[in-house]
C-alpha cells in the first residue's frame, strides 16, 4: 500500500491484526498482517487487506484484484501510468473511451489487476 500511496500521493491508514480484538482468535503469524488500509486522494479512495484465511492457499489469481473509478480523465491518466510502471505488458489495456465510458486495465508490477472506469470524455 505504501507503493499505492506513492502513485496516487494520498493519506494512509492502516491496522494491523494485533491492534484489534481478532487477534485473540487468530494465529500470532498473522498478528503483523495488514487487517484494514484505506488511502484516500482526493475523490479516489482505496481500501485493502492482508490475506488472512487460515485453510486456504493463497494463489496468484485468487487474492485481489482493485476497481478504481472516480475522477476526470486526466487524473485517470495520472494514476494509470503511474502503476503502469513495470507492470505486465500483456495485460496491459491503455486507458481509452468506450460507449460507458473511460476504461483501461493493467496488471501491476506485484501481479495486482487493475480495472479503471471514469466517467465519458464528453462530460468532462
Amino acid at each position: 500500500m505504501t507503493f499505492y500511496r506513492s502513485c496516487f500521493d494520498g493519506d494512509l491508514e492502516m491496522t494491523y491484526v494485533r491492534e484489534t480484538p481478532m487477534r485473540d482468535g487468530m494465529p500470532p503469524a498473522l498478528h503483523d498482517r495488514v487487517i484494514y488500509a484505506h488511502l484516500a486522494a482526493g475523490a479516489i479512495e482505496l481500501s485493502a487487506t492482508d490475506w488472512l484465511h487460515q485453510t486456504r492457499a493463497p494463489r496468484v489469481g485468487n487474492t485481489v484484484a482493485v476497481y478504481l473509478s472516480g475522477g476526470d480523465e486526466e487524473e485517470l491518466r495520472t494514476f494509470f501510468d503511474r502503476l503502469a510502471v513495470e507492470a505486465d505488458p500483456e495485460l496491459l489495456d491503455e486507458l481509452h473511451e468506450l460507449p460507458f465510458g473511460l476504461y483501461g486495465h493493467l496488471q501491476d508490477r506485484f501481479g495486482v489487476h487493475w480495472f479503471f472506469r471514469g466517467e465519458p470524455a464528453s462530460a468532462s
